[in-house]
């Protein structure tokens, strides 16, 4: 009997992580002609104008103290927005097909302590159609605690990443040759994919927490990733304003990396104009990720 996953009933070429897409000829030959995820790249660069946003999470810690409302939650819930209602951003290539994952995810990695030496965790977080800026908070801030409060004691990809890096490197290799085999067949355990941000739909870097600008951040040809994105410091910057006055405006610079190959640039621009549109339209935040941002493409 076939499996149903998020109302979709898996058929024959679905993987385990997303169901099979058919695209235009075009997009069929250029997974054949470039099979690497890194040779696919598009890079993009873009300034936020984020002076709503940083109001609305004042505003918001000021009516709910207890809790810890950041502008990095707010991106979290942005970008599961945008990729809600733009579907092809949830897309991947791996076996030189396409396909469509059933469930939109978000991976970033959490400094342990804010110390040259300190380690990193990996964290991976799947939001519901549900979820609003307020229950992804709560989520988020409550997985880092627990990361945080297990000190060197790890759990899950972490864990496993320690152990396979403790083996004999002949041994390492072969294992590593075959799980890229078994990647490529979409057939690799759970329990080796499960929390890997190479996983993610898109994989996250707030790099503004440790005072350090965007930069472009190169996608793995390993497992499914097809969107990294990295946010930079949040700065004043002089504006020209649509009614022609100038303003000190509160922005942010972003950097992604994108698989070509999922999408266009038309496409991929207008999925951008979208993030721009909830930055200066934060109440959107408050509403379901589910529910539609309202957003005039025309």
């Amino acid at each position: 009997m076939a499996k149903i996953i998020n109302g979709y009933k898996r058929k024959w070429g679905d993987r385990w992580d997303g169901r099979r897409i058919k695209v235009p000829g075009m997009q069929t030959i250029t997974s054949c002609l470039w099979p690497n995820r890194t040779d696919s790249e598009v890079y993009l660069y873009d300034t936020l104008d984020v002076t709503e946003m940083v109001r609305f999470v004042e505003q918001k810690n000021r009516e709910h103290p207890e809790l810890k409302t950041t502008f990095f939650h707010c991106v979290i819930v942005a970008l599961s927005k945008m990729v809600n209602e733009r579907p092809l951003m949830n897309r991947f290539v791996q076996g030189r097909r396409t396909y469509e994952r059933y469930e939109i995810s978000v991976a970033f990695v959490a400094k342990l302590a804010f110390d040259d030496h300190a380690e990193e965790a990996l964290l991976f977080f799947v939001p519901k159609p549900e979820d609003t800026v307020e229950n992804v908070s709560r989520m988020v801030v409550d997985r880092v605690n627990k990361v945080r409060g297990q000190g060197n004691h790890k759990e899950g990809v972490d864990d496993l990443l320690d152990k396979a890096a403790a083996l004999p490197r002949p041994l390492l290799m072969l294992i590593c040759k075959i799980v890229r085999w078994l990647d490529f067949w979409g057939k690799t355990p759970r329990a080796l994919t499960k929390g890997d941000p190479h996983h993610a739909t898109i994989l996250l870097s707030n790099l503004g927490s440790i005072q350090c600008p965007a930069v472009y951040h190169h996608l793995n040809n390993y497992g499914t990733n097809s969107v990294m994105v990295t946010i930079g410091t949040i700065h004043d910057e002089e504006r020209l304003m649509p009614d022609g006055s100038k303003q000190v405006r509160k922005v942010c610079d972003i950097g992604a990396t994108l698989d070509e190959r999922i999408g266009d640039g038309f496409y991929f621009a207008r999925s951008l104009k979208l993030v721009h549109y909830i930055c200066e339209h934060p109440e959107i935040l408050d509403r379901p990720i589910g529910e539609p941002s309202g957003f005039d493409y025309h």
